[in-house]
């Protein structure tokens, strides 16, 4: 019997492999015949361990797994049989092969011991080789088995690690056959679905998404066409709608896996819910919408404005030119008949009457002056639609010099000019836009020196700057804005003019797609800068000189 220590743990059973010798237990009582035994099955090359008696083999049996024990019937204290029915009540060593040896045959003995889950009897005296050929068997045997149970739990260990996985997946995971039947699933299925797990196992995967198909894989027109390996290329993610167990739909996006298994073709899917994602996909949409619907009408607003805008432009620049035109006539009938006036009365008018005869005379000028600027500003806007031509700017500064030359001749003034550029532009407005800026350092220029203009350009990225420089008496620094302004005059009746020839030189180089600005310094001088766009050589080379 085995005693109350022998039922403690048991020691972890150590498998045998191809290259580990397995043992084989001798239980004999007399020394001879275990001498004999062991001997005979030295040759098998294996490990044998010795026992004299039936205890001392359940001893070996708590410390050793064997492959084989050989035991003899008749031993004194605990015989064979008893031994072996001890064998059998453990677990651990219930189908360990058990090889009978006894000296005679009795029949009752032989039924008892194949009761007890003997494998075989052999009779002494025993026939060494029938004997090594018979353990040898069971040698083989046990190898066999304990292969087979190294692979059983190399493969309990990868399933484990599989659905320690596909429990791990954030998606729900569904493993069915090529048929579509469920044969495993993960915990997120059972949240998303609202399944327990047994009522899905071998239902039809469509229960859960009605529009799976297995034409979703690749391949799948050509029976699954696996390219020399187990894995098919995953499909590409689809969106469709699921049922949930109480019947709602939800939307969810799926992939599959496809795998090649020795029971047939396995197919991993993939369920991801994507109402979140759909949620904000369908905002940003809305919103989106709303967006381009605010745009649009934005736009409308702004193009039914600038058509307004237009208009009301267009109005205002006809009614100018024609109220500048119509205001001409009547001006000058007032003008010429204050003068005949003064002159056909000169002798009889005192001095008050001589003195508002001149204010008359003094304002109609004006008057005109600002009327014949006026209807030239307006002509800027109305000549927008003719063509530019390319010329060189040149040739409108030599004009705009050849009008002024009495002035610049009076004031002795020094002009240094640099060669100018080509651009496409109006010869004429260029001319005006020329004549303004110097006509405007002339009249502003220093009383205590000699007015020096220096004119030059100079190439910047994709614009011409041009300067008009001068020492004059110069702008303070809040008025270099204001000076652009129509009827914006710095210097009160001091210095003739109407104030509108800086706006007029804006308004041309505006049109001509450019800037103009103005950086001075009180006594010191004043350097006018306008761009003007560049053009390349080939858009240049119909440019005539078209200088007098």
């Amino acid at each position: 019997m085995f005693s109350g220590s022998a039922m403690v743990a048991e020691p972890q059973r150590v498998a045998s492999t191809p290259s580990t010798k397995v043992k084989i237990l001798l239980v004999d009582d007399t020394p001879e015949n275990l001498v004999s035994l062991e001997a005979t099955l030295d040759s098998l090359g294996e490990e044998l361990v010795l026992a004299n008696s039936g205890r001392e083999a359940l001893r070996h049996l708590l410390e050793h797994d064997f492959a084989a024990i050989l035991l003899d019937v008749k031993m004194p204290d605990m015989d064979g049989f008893e031994t072996a029915e001890l064998i059998r009540s453990r677990p651990r060593s219930r189908h360990v092969p058990i090889l009978f040896l006894t000296g005679y045959k009795n029949e009752e003995h032989l039924f008892r011991g194949y009761d007890l889950g003997a494998v075989d009897f052999l009779f002494k005296p025993i026939v060494p080789e029938v004997l090594r050929s018979k353990v040898s068997v069971f040698v083989e045997l046990s190898r066999k088995a304990d292969l087979l149970e190294r692979q059983a739990a190399t493969l309990r260990k990868t399933e484990q690690q599989f659905r320690s996985l596909l429990e791990a997946a954030p998606d729900a995971m569904i493993i069915c056959r090529g048929n579509g039947n469920i044969v495993l699933i993960n915990s997120r299925t059972e949240a998303m679905f609202g399944y327990p797990r047994s009522e899905l196992i071998s239902e039809h995967i469509r229960l859960l998404v009605p529009r799976w198909h297995f034409e979703m894989l690749p391949g799948a027109e050509e029976e699954f066409d696996l390219d020399g390996s187990n894995h098919a290329p995953q499909a590409p993610a689809h969106e469709f709608d699921a049922v949930r167990r109480d019947g709602t739909t939800f939307p969810v996006e799926i992939s599959l896996s496809p795998l090649l298994a020795d029971g047939g073709l396995l197919i991993t899917t993939a369920i991801r819910d994507i109402t979140a994602r759909r949620k904000v996909e369908e905002e940003r949409a809305r919103a989106e919408e709303k967006v381009h619907q605010l745009n649009q009408h934005l736009e409308d607003r702004v193009l039914e404005r600038t058509e307004a805008l237009m208009r009301s432009n267009d109005e205002l620049a006809q009614f100018a030119y024609v109220a500048s035109h119509d205001l001409q006539e009547p001006l000058r009938t007032v003008l010429i008949y204050t003068e005949l006036l003064a002159r056909q009365y000169e002798g009889s008018l005192d001095g008050d009457a001589r003195k508002f005869m001149s204010y008359i005379t003094e304002s109609a000028r004006r008057m005109e002056h600002l009327i014949r600027d006026l209807l030239e500003f307006s002509k800027v806007e109305s000549e927008r639609d003719i063509p530019f031509t390319a010329i060189s700017c040149d040739v409108p500064l030599d004009e705009a010099l050849s009008n002024l030359v009495t002035r610049i001749q009076e004031c002795g003034a020094k002009i240094a000019r640099s060669e100018l550029p080509c651009v496409n532009g109006d010869r004429i407005q260029l001319c005006r836009l020329f004549q303004n800026l110097v006509g405007n350092a002339i009249k502003y220029r220093h009383p205590d020196r000699p007015l020096r203009i220096d004119i030059a350009a100079e190439r910047r990225g994709g614009d011409w700057v041009f300067s008009v420089k001068d020492n004059g008496v110069g702008i303070e620094p809040e008025y270099t804005e204001k000076v652009f302004g129509i009827f914006k005059r710095l210097h009160g009746r001091d210095n003739p003019g109407t104030g509108m020839g800086l706006a007029i030189c804006r308004k041309i180089v505006a049109r001509h797609g450019g800037r103009i600005w103005v950086e001075s310094t009180p006594d010191v001088g004043s350097t006018f800068f306008f761009t003007l766009p560049a053009v390349t050589q080939s858009s240049l080379g119909h440019a005539t000189d078209t200088r007098p």
